[in-house]
């Protein structure tokens, strides 16, 4: 299980002997995997600024695992085609040994191996002092992630709204990457070429009749150039003149005129600003999104396949034999620095947890702060349960009117403001991993 609890019971002999008993029936009954999680003596204060941090640590906890989880979940969007990969990117970097602080280290490790970084927040500084660096590194994190998914969504928004453009049947999708110059007259003072759109079971009629739809329709002058499921798009040529009397004769038999006139200068305009967008998306940011293949349309996985006719060899407009082949999985600055900020925002994270732990035990047990934090990972979640019976039945000592609390929910804990069944004879707190859920 990607579950902890982390709790802390006196370090006086009867309560020592009380966590070795737990650790016996524990194991025994094959309930959690058991550790001691290491906690260093900060300067304490007073009673007063440990009740301050105590419920500005609650709601700094719940502002870190909040934003450990947006960076996990921009993780999966930043690598799309490769989220079976994602849990490989998100680990925590050294923090094991001084000698292991450049290694990559997975989360359960790190925090079942947990050290304090003494370096990066220092243990003689004050207690407040301490939780003000994190505050402000977390803080920090949060407003760079913002900016920098920010950036993300709007290329892939600009990404995704040229690509809408060429999904959808040949009555709406954009035409500039299924046709080429030399399927219309160009340059004519007189001629021009129209794109018809001629359903399947009407091929026959449309080859009999356009040349008889108005005058000046320019013989032999069609050509099928691409299909969707329902229909074609044909070239017809014929004088500028007769253009909108063609339309109209074209409405009545059921053939429908595709307002589009070749612009060589827009259309390479808009491969070009695609090629733009696919090449930031992969440069920036971590992507195998694109493999654009021979003979088929420029976007992958259309709803509607429209498939370019003429010469087999001839490629879909605008497309090179660089871009057909499958992008690579380069690894962006988008990427690299979710991995490096998740990193320092979970053992952030995990620095609060200790230090809530701190804060609770002394208030809970007083001073001078003598007391053991124990880490435990029940084993599975039906278990959960009787651990929890365990604990009780271990630390009932502790706070008799909580023990009894937990096995009656009706019982009111006088003066205290959480609910019951929040409260427990130790001290208790919950670590889940499960970032991705």
């Amino acid at each position: 299980m990607s579950e902890f609890w982390l709790i802390s019971a006196p370090g006086d002999q009867e309560n020592l002997q009380a966590l070795e008993r737990m650790n016996t029936v524990t194991s025994k009954s094959n309930l959690s995997y058991n550790t001691k999680f290491s906690i260093p003596d900060f300067k304490v204060g007073t009673l007063d600024s440990l009740v301050g941090l105590s419920d500005e640590l609650g709601k700094l906890d719940t502002f870190a695992e909040s934003l450990i989880k947006k960076m996990a979940q921009s993780v999966v969007e930043v690598m799309e085609d490769a989220k079976g990969k994602v849990p490989e990117n998100l680990l925590a970097n050294g923090g094991l040994k001084e000698k292991m602080k450049y290694l990559k280290i997975d989360l359960t490790s790190f925090v079942t191996h947990f050290e304090w970084d003494m370096a990066k927040y220092p243990a003689k500084q004050p207690l407040v002092s301490v939780v003000d660096t994190l505050a402000k590194q977390l803080a920090q994190i949060e407003t760079d992630l913002k900016s920098r998914t920010a950036a993300y969504n709007t290329l892939k928004t600009n990404l995704e709204n040229l690509e809408k453009k060429s999904m959808g049947n040949l009555f709406t999708r954009t035409l500039s990457d299924i046709v080429s110059k030399e399927d219309f007259v160009l340059g004519s003072e007189y001629l021009i070429t129209l794109l018809v759109i001629v359903p399947k079971p009407s091929y026959a009629q449309w080859q009999k009749t356009y040349e008889s739809l108005s005058d000046m329709v320019v013989p032999r002058s069609t050509k099928l150039i691409a299909e969707d499921n329902e229909g074609g798009l044909f070239t017809v040529t014929l004088f500028r003149k007769v253009i909108e009397d063609f339309k109209t004769k074209a409405k009545e038999n059921k053939f429908t005129v595709r307002e589009f006139y070749y612009d060589e200068k827009e259309i390479k305009r808009e491969r070009e600003e695609m090629s733009r967008l696919l090449s930031d998306k992969k440069q920036q940011y971590q992507t195998s999104c694109v493999a654009l293949k021979k003979g088929s349309s420029t976007f992958p996985d259309h709803k509607v396949k429209v498939t370019p006719l003429g010469n087999p060899d001839r490629p879909a407009a605008g497309q090179t034999d660089r871009e057909r082949e499958s992008e690579g999985e380069g690894e962006g600055p988008l990427l690299r620095w979710l991995k490096v900020n998740f990193s320092e925002a979970f053992i952030a994270w995990i620095h609060l947890k200790a230090l809530r732990v701190f804060v609770e035990s002394v208030l809970r047990y007083g001073l001078p702060v003598n007391f053991q934090a124990v880490l435990l990972q029940p084993h599975k979640k039906s278990s959960t349960k009787r651990l929890r019976e365990v604990l009780n039945s271990v630390f009932r000592h502790l706070d008799q009117v909580a023990a009894a609390s937990i096995l009656d929910a009706s019982v009111e804990i006088p003066g205290l403001q959480l609910n019951n069944q929040d409260y427990f004879p130790y001290v208790y707190f919950h670590i889940d991993l499960s970032l991705l859920d």
